[in-house]
């Protein structure tokens, strides 16, 4: 997917992005420190947005918003939650939403980055901006419109965090990044076409939910893990 780059800043990304991936691992052997989270408050445990299509591609769903005749929607906020699938979906509910009757893309691009820790050292800005459609496209799709909503079916630990609590339960306490994997449905709906149509999507997403300070985004993992 991505190429080799002599630009400068090519080095400092692939250096991000595997750092991530340090960090995620690190949060694949810890989900004993998350189960005293969720127990204390009460609580159970990429993918790019689909470009404009000219013609319905995606199957027929009851459940597409209305494209031009839906009320326009503001800019997603993050919620205040120390609860890593809580804040993972409502992540993964924003990255596959978007309304271009509402917003510029370089607005909700901006909002997106909002939900992202302040660490920058564990911060992958780049990741998230991958969801974002390009100016180009955006172009096209406010042109037509179209508007995207999503559905969260569910959030879970990737299967590596069960074996996780048996192994090292304390190796999460320096950065508190956990994994969260999260399924749903993106429906789309543009001009000429209120009906829409809507696809499934999952997602993985490294979540920072540290003790004293609300859970923030870290970034959208490259792969979804199960």
């Amino acid at each position: 997917m991505a190429q080799h780059s002599t630009h400068p800043g090519g080095a400092s990304r692939v250096r991000r992005r595997a750092l991530l991936g340090t960090v995620v691992l690190a949060a694949l052997v810890a989900l004993a420190s998350l189960v005293a989270y969720l127990t204390r408050e009460g609580q159970g445990p990429s993918d790019a947005p689909a470009p404009p299509p000219s013609s319905p591609t995606a199957s027929s769903s009851s459940a597409a918003p209305s494209g031009p005749h839906t009320r326009p929607r503001a800019l997603p906020v993050p919620p205040k939650t120390h609860d890593p699938i809580k804040y993972g979906k409502a992540a993964a509910e924003a990255l596959w939403s978007y309304d271009t009757r509402a917003y510029t893309q370089p607005e909700l691009r901006k909002a997106m980055r909002g939900w992202l820790t302040k660490e920058t050292k564990y911060a992958d800005p780049a990741s998230g901006d991958k969801t974002v459609p390009s100016p180009v496209l955006w172009k096209e799709m406010a042109a037509n419109h179209q508007v995207a909503t999503a559905k969260i079916n569910e959030g879970h630990f990737p299967q590596a965090f069960t074996q996780a609590l048996q192994d090292d339960p304390g190796a999460i306490t320096q950065a508190y990044v956990y994994a969260v994997t999260v399924s749903g449905k993106q429906s789309i709906a543009w001009k000429g076409s209120p009906a829409g149509g809507a696809e499934s999507r999952s997602t993985t997403l490294a979540v920072q939910c540290r003790p004293d300070h609300p859970c923030a985004l870290v970034g959208v993992m490259p792969s979804v893990a199960p």
